[in-house]
């Protein structure tokens, strides 16, 4: 089928999708009011402890990237959710016996979730903005900061996409992405530096993708603290490029598994 049909078909599961988040208030609550809650936690909590013996304003704004990260990572959970409550429905059988573009369905999914991320850095943003988070390197440098996060997010939802295709229900998606998703983004610099981290987990830390992208958005959003030590290893020197091979790696492997299992995938 046509690259145009695809993208048309996309289109409407997107936007199925997109006014379910508006008709379902746990959704909206998620959307909303939990990135407000982690920007105020985590600032205030973590930001005051910090501050007793250290630079509070310093540590949000090094904080702020890492908030980033691990919500737009855990806002990919909704993907596979989303798409295990659909087969469990019978949603997925009823969509494959339309004249559609197979590819269509996991598309429209992940591309809704794209905009959900939007919404939830927007909400962030501003909130980050109130409790003192500034950008510090200029609009551009800001936006592609954004930008590698949202592209990161988006290939972890076909990860989502495909382990939604596979377990029997979104309770069973949720607690196991908490249990690898938690520790991924906390064996990170997401909230501390690297330096403070036990020596096995700095490796761990050093080549956690979840690192890299933190590290990326940081930089260029110019909230590095002053007189931080340069990063030695690699893929912290080299932070974007590392995000972006790994975005590409991730894409090519689970967007074909996704879509296999799409076709295999029947109501529970």
């Amino acid at each position: 089928m046509r690259a145009p049909y695809v993208l048309s078909d996309a289109s409407v599961v997107a936007w199925r999708n997109i006014i379910k988040i508006k008709r379902v208030p746990d959704l909206l609550v998620f959307t909303t009011l939990s990135p407000i809650m982690f920007v105020l936690l985590f600032a205030y909590v973590f930001g005051g402890a910090i501050g007793q013996n250290g630079n509070a304003q310093e540590y949000r704004e090094f904080l702020m990237a890492g908030i980033f990260a691990q919500t737009v990572i855990f806002g990919a959970t909704i993907t596979g959710a989303g798409l295990a409550e659909d087969v469990k429905k019978g949603v997925i059988d009823r969509f494959r016996s339309l004249p559609m573009a197979p590819s269509a369905v996991l598309t429209g999914r992940t591309l809704s979730d794209v905009i959900n991320n939007v919404i939830v850095l927007v909400v962030m943003s501003l909130t980050g903005l109130i409790v003192g988070w500034r950008i510090r390197d200029g609009f551009w440098n800001a936006a592609a900061g954004y930008l590698l996060l949202i592209v990161f997010a988006y290939a972890v939802s076909w990860i989502m996409a495909w382990i939604g295709m596979l377990v029997p229900s979104p309770e069973v998606v949720n607690n196991a992405s908490f249990i690898v998703i938690f520790p991924l983004t906390f064996i990170a610099v997401t909230f501390v530096p690297l330096d403070t981290l036990p020596g096995p987990l700095q490796s761990i830390a050093e080549w956690n993708p979840v690192s890299s992208a933190t590290q990326a958005s940081r930089e260029l959003f110019g909230n590095i603290p002053a007189g931080t030590p340069e990063p030695t290893a690699w893929p912290l020197q080299h932070a974007a490029l590392y995000t972006l091979i790994w975005t590409v790696v991730i894409l090519l492997i689970f967007v074909p598994l996704a879509n296999l299992q799409y076709r295999r995938s029947t109501s529970r």
